[in-house]
């Protein structure tokens, strides 16, 4: 057995106090292994520093579409439908593998410099953002993205197959760090009969499901017009809500609808500066919390974002939550780094997000000695409020080193950024 130390630090728990700790992480298995006094813990193989730093669980990404890093700064300032079907669509139709693998790459590298060691991705080409998962070290939920717009019966069925294939083909790769899930886009973009084709088939086999749900408002008036029933309410009716589905969104659902959410323990991803960048609406996170409904946070794609900071996010959900119900209290610090965490960890079923023995340890240091995060009143306020993804000085996952001191382990950045920038010009040029 190879053991790391993570040693001289603060450490936050699950109940939200930090503590003066080290901790002991089993680097084969993965795990943690042990938190207490540097005596009581021992020396590990390896020694990573935490001096004037707080040991967080890494961050979880819990909704993206990673490549569309490549999008970044392409389209901006427009609303939803306008903005997937002039500017995203267009480009996304001469994607080609090389690209999503560049952009994975990039995104992936993005997340782990600012302390996030697990996302969820709904996009296409999967299997290149597979094998970027296994040669990073990073930890992901995935699946390929299928859609019914613009295609025919035939073309929409392969997809749907796809779909299935490569959730059955990957889950378990990379040592287990890849985990699977069914992802038809959303309620609206897909035709009933592939749900009611493909989910009895997700169910049978155990594959977890993950739609976009009740981002607009044009999302759900098409719904309740067609079926005389809310979207979520339409979405069950179709058995797409499960403790295993997770939605990402959830901007306009009413009360019946979160009271279903709790009954079916189906999470909501949170993306509030999408949601606000496209004006789709403030989601009433504190009456989902409220409900007993588990939330977890996403940042979605970089291209209507504009970037993968979680720490960014988390001052985004708290600001928007209190402004959506002007209610100072609500949405407060410590909730929004449980969504970061735990929340997002419990929607893509993974035992991430605490620091607790046993738990995997996939982890991050934040370093507390710039001055916007003087003087340290409140760790937790800091987390949510002042700490920038580049405090983040080291990053774990699956017990292993991903950053030391800044510096990537597993990626050669500059090689990344590069070949992202001329795939991107090269993409857009071909588009157009």
């Amino acid at each position: 057995m190879t053991t790391l130390t993570i040693g001289g630090g603060q450490v936050l728990r699950p109940d939200m106090t930090v503590e003066r700790a080290d901790i002991l992480v089993d680097s084969d298995a993965g795990e943690i292994l042990a938190i207490g006094d540097a005596d009581e813990v021992g020396n590990g193989d390896e020694y990573l520093d935490a001096s004037d730093g707080l040991v967080i669980p890494g961050l979880i990404n819990a909704h993206t579409h990673v490549a569309m890093t490549l999008f970044r700064g392409h389209a901006d300032d427009k609303e939803l439908d306008a903005w997937l079907q002039e500017d995203i669509w267009p480009v996304e139709a001469e994607l080609q593998a090389d690209d999503v693998r560049a952009g994975a790459l990039l995104g992936i590298a993005e997340m782990i410099r600012s302390g996030t060691t697990a996302f969820a991705d709904m996009y296409f080409f999967m299997d290149e953002v597979a094998d970027v998962v296994a040669d990073t070290g990073i930890r992901a939920t995935l699946g390929h993205g299928c859609i019914t717009v613009g295609k025919d019966d035939e073309q929409a069925h392969d997809d749907f197959k796809h779909s299935l294939d490569f959730a059955r083909t990957y889950d378990g790769h990379a040592d287990g760090r890849v985990q699977t899930m069914f992802t038809p886009h959303s309620l609206t973009t897909v035709d009933e009969k592939f749900y009611e084709e493909y989910i009895p088939v997700a169910r049978d086999e155990g594959i977890p499901i993950h739609i976009h749900a009740n981002e607009t408002v044009n999302e759900v008036d098409p719904i309740v017009e067609e079926h005389d029933q809310r979207p979520l309410e339409y979405a069950d009716s179709l058995d797409v809500l499960a403790d295993d589905s997770f939605i990402a969104h959830g901007v306009h659902v009413d009360e019946d609808e979160r009271d279903l959410l709790a009954e079916r323990d189906t999470s909501v991803i949170h993306c509030p500066a999408s949601n606000m960048k496209l004006a789709s609406g403030m989601a009433p996170v504190q009456k989902l919390l409220d409900a007993d409904v588990s939330v977890g946070l996403g940042t979605d794609g970089a291209a209507s974002n504009n970037d993968l900071d979680m720490f960014d996010e988390m001052r985004d959900a708290a600001m928007v939550g209190k402004l959506a119900t002007m209610d100072a209290s609500a949405v407060p610090a410590e909730a929004v780094v449980r969504m970061a965490t735990e929340g997002s960890a419990s929607a893509l079923g993974i035992d991430s997000g605490r620091i607790e023995a046993g738990a995997n340890a996939d982890l991050a240091v934040v370093d507390l000695s710039g001055e916007h995060l003087k003087p340290p009143h409140n760790l937790v306020s800091h987390l949510a409020y002042a700490v920038r993804g580049s405090d983040v000085c080291h990053t774990v996952c699956d017990g292993a080193v991903l950053m030391e001191d800044r510096t990537l382990q597993t990626i050669d950045l500059d090689d990344v950024k590069d070949t992202a920038t001329e795939r991107a010009h090269a993409l857009v040029e071909r588009a157009e």
